[in-house]
């Protein structure tokens, strides 16, 4: 569980600039071309590091429609339902409403693929929930104030998650976990420029850009590419449902990256809203690490 947890809070901290690069991005490119360049930057970045370990790929044993599959649900679809929902709300609210992740992972899992709820898993995702809110200073009113429109797409992609991780965790555990990333992130790359050249047209050439390029070497290379390797890692030694966990933590990373980069002050309701969020992580986990111990005997 160490491991895991270290895994876990690395991801939240790459995943905790992602809410910002995708609004610096969209003040020159449309959401198809930021989800295009995303992809193609973090499936550029896994290509690398294949070369680089030399890993052995077997084309004919890879199930290269369920990679696809998941490429589209995890990757495709809900990036670009992000990026379009950042042109209506802001980023803070996006990263809350992605934090519903873990609920539609436990609801998917629970209607189509028999996954068993216990009562500490419904617990900590109430009191994870519960620590966002206080931690973003969102209420209940800014969330129905707030441009519906951009919340069911933010809701959308929460969704696409949970369903990607699930599908990931029940036909992809044949498949290394940088394998499993690369191919997902490949054929995101193609539905996405398909998508692009459909919704937006926009030119290969503008996304050398410096403008465009550096922050897509923080969003594809570093949030989507090094990022997907962790996440896939936690889906298949963890389970779907820890692995969905980071969106409770991303929020709390990215008030920490705001401290370090941009000074914004750190308040005392953002410190009891973090701890509130590690103490929902922690119930929530406890149900796994005690099947775990029972299964190891």
């Amino acid at each position: 569980m160490g491991k895991l947890y270290g895994a876990l809070l690395l991801l939240s901290l790459i995943w905790g600039t992602s809410f910002l690069f995708i609004k610096i991005l969209l003040e020159d490119i449309s959401p198809a071309a930021v989800v295009f360049g995303r992809c193609l930057f973090g499936s550029a970045t896994l290509a690398f590091i294949v070369l680089i370990k030399r890993e052995n790929i077997v084309f004919k044993r890879l199930p290269m429609k369920k990679l696809i599959l998941v490429g589209f649900l995890n990757n495709a679809l809900p990036w670009l339902l992000i990026s379009a929902s950042e042109m209506m709300i802001s980023s803070s609210m996006a990263s809350v409403l992605n934090a519903t992740t873990p609920i539609w992972t436990l609801l998917i899992g629970s209607l189509f693929f028999t996954a068993a709820l216990g009562k500490n898993q419904w617990l900590g995702i109430v009191i994870g929930f519960i620590g966002i809110l206080i931690l973003s200073d969102i209420h209940t009113a800014d969330l129905l104030s707030g441009n519906t429109y951009g919340v069911l797409l933010m809701s959308g992609a929460a969704f696409c998650y949970g369903a990607g991780t699930h599908l990931t965790k029940k036909h992809l555990s044949g498949v290394s976990t940088l394998q499993i990333s690369l191919f997902t992130l490949f054929a995101a790359t193609i539905i996405s420029f398909f998508a692009m050249q459909f919704l937006s047209p926009t030119p290969i050439n503008k996304f050398m850009e410096a403008v465009i390029f550096l922050p897509l070497i923080g969003l594809g290379a570093f949030g989507s590419g090094v990022a997907y390797l962790l996440y896939y890692y936690l889906v298949k030694e963890g389970s779907p449902e820890f692995a969905s966990l980071v969106t409770y933590i991303v929020p709390a990373s990215a008030i920490v990256w705001g401290g370090i980069l941009l000074k914004e002050e750190i308040h005392l309701s953002m410190m009891i809203g973090l701890l509130i969020i590690f103490a929902g992580v922690y119930i929530t986990s406890k149900k796994e690490r005690s099947a775990g111990r029972k299964a190891a005997a």
